[in-house]
């Protein structure tokens, strides 16, 4: 089968709600990344097939496919279209996926793969209405969408993080230490300038934002959880951040023409669906059926970027997967340097990539809880 190759990848800072990017338009942001991209590869910009981008909550600003209006700002050719995708959380690695699925098929030999969210003006189901669950009523018929199957209950990432805390028996304590675990990674991350060849610095914002030096176990204890009685905290949860982030996908034949080097090869790509109602849960068995197909064993992957969506979801991972800590989220996760949604899947592949550049490590994996319970995994090859 035809390969896919990683040329390049990019990504702005992640900036906090209310924070650097407060002020900025969504496809500027989606736009200043794919014009870093193209702008460090010598090629024709005419030469890209599609822009595939993943955003969620695609209103307002972020409507009216953002991936065409990221391209057209960006001042790539008219040329060159682009299409907006929505699974969730991991959206931009879908958006991975299918670019890699289009080079593999022979459809297309070069396309830019990303993501953007600007949650600060869009938070989470903002299109549904602020507070409402996945399976929102419908104000036409007074019914939710899978009421039929799975009955008149609560489905929402908030429940099914808690649901997973309790099965696996996560006490709160244990996943306020893995939070302040995440800082720590974060901050030593930024002080030793792992993620300076990554980050694209723009509208003044140089550095993520959400890594907190001060946070201490005593501060997060003394937080009220986020459903009475439960476990989670805000201190145990992702942040809420914008950002975008993008990769240059190409064919072997893009790859002569063009003179590109590539910097890795998509091993492995799948998506596989779980329960709906414990939603988060999914990465658990995506992880083995992914392993499963590409003959490999956990053992064999240098590092893991699963996404920090909670602490409950990456504990539950490890301990059903048999991962070493030592080997995930090695520079912190979305706990402490956010979660801009549709741009997580693309920041988390481009850390993933720049860490195994670094470490001399052969393969990364990558996975992420997803609304609707999905889970995305893509292990990547580092060549060179």
């Amino acid at each position: 089968m035809p390969e896919a190759y990683i040329i390049d990848s990019l990504r702005t800072p992640v900036g906090r709600r209310g924070g650097g990017f407060a002020q900025t338009h969504p496809a500027d942001l989606g736009a200043h990344v794919i014009r870093s991209l193209v702008g460090r590869g010598d090629f024709d910009p005419a030469a890209i097939d599609d822009v595939i981008f993943g955003c969620l909550d695609q209103i307002g600003s972020q409507a009216g496919d953002i991936a065409r209006t990221c391209a057209l700002a960006a001042g790539l050719p008219e040329s060159v279209p682009g299409v907006t995708i929505d699974r969730q959380c991991g959206s931009s690695q879908q958006a991975v996926h299918f670019a890699a699925q289009a080079v593999m098929s022979g459809t297309a030999d070069l396309i830019v793969a990303g993501g953007v969210q600007k949650m600060s003006q869009f938070p989470i189901l903002s299109a549904f209405g602020a507070g409402e669950p996945y399976g929102a009523t419908d104000p036409w018929t007074g019914s939710r969408g899978w009421q039929h199957r799975y009955g008149d209950q609560e489905i929402s990432q908030f429940r099914s993080a808690e649901m997973i805390a309790e099965k696996w028996g996560l006490e709160r304590s244990v996943m306020e230490e893995f939070a302040l675990e995440s800082h720590r990674r974060a901050l030593a991350a930024q002080t030793e300038g792992r993620f300076d060849a990554e980050i694209m610095p723009f509208d003044g914002v140089t550095a993520d934002e959400g890594p907190r030096p001060d946070t201490t176990l005593e501060k997060m204890a003394g937080l009220k959880t986020l459903t009475p009685g439960g476990r989670l905290t805000a201190a145990v949860s992702s942040q809420i951040s914008d950002a975008a982030s993008a990769m240059l996908i190409a064919s072997e034949a893009a790859v002569r023409t063009h003179g590109f080097t590539p910097r890795a090869r998509i091993h492995h790509l799948s998506v596989r669906g779980a329960d709906p109602v414990m939603m988060l849960a999914a990465p658990i068995p995506a992880t083995e059926h992914a392993l499963k197909k590409a003959g490999l064993t956990i053992g064999d992957i240098d590092l893991v970027e699963i996404n920090e969506a909670f602490a409950s979801v990456v504990l539950a991972w490890q301990a059903d997967l048999g991962a070493d800590p030592a080997r995930v989220n090695v520079n912190g996760g979305a706990i402490a340097l956010g979660h801009p949604l549709g741009a997580t899947g693309t920041r988390l592949m481009t850390t993933l990539l720049n860490e195994l550049e670094r470490t001399g490590g052969r393969y990364g994996l990558q996975t992420m809880c997803e609304g609707g319970g999905q889970a995305n995994v893509t292990i990547i090859e580092r060549l060179g």
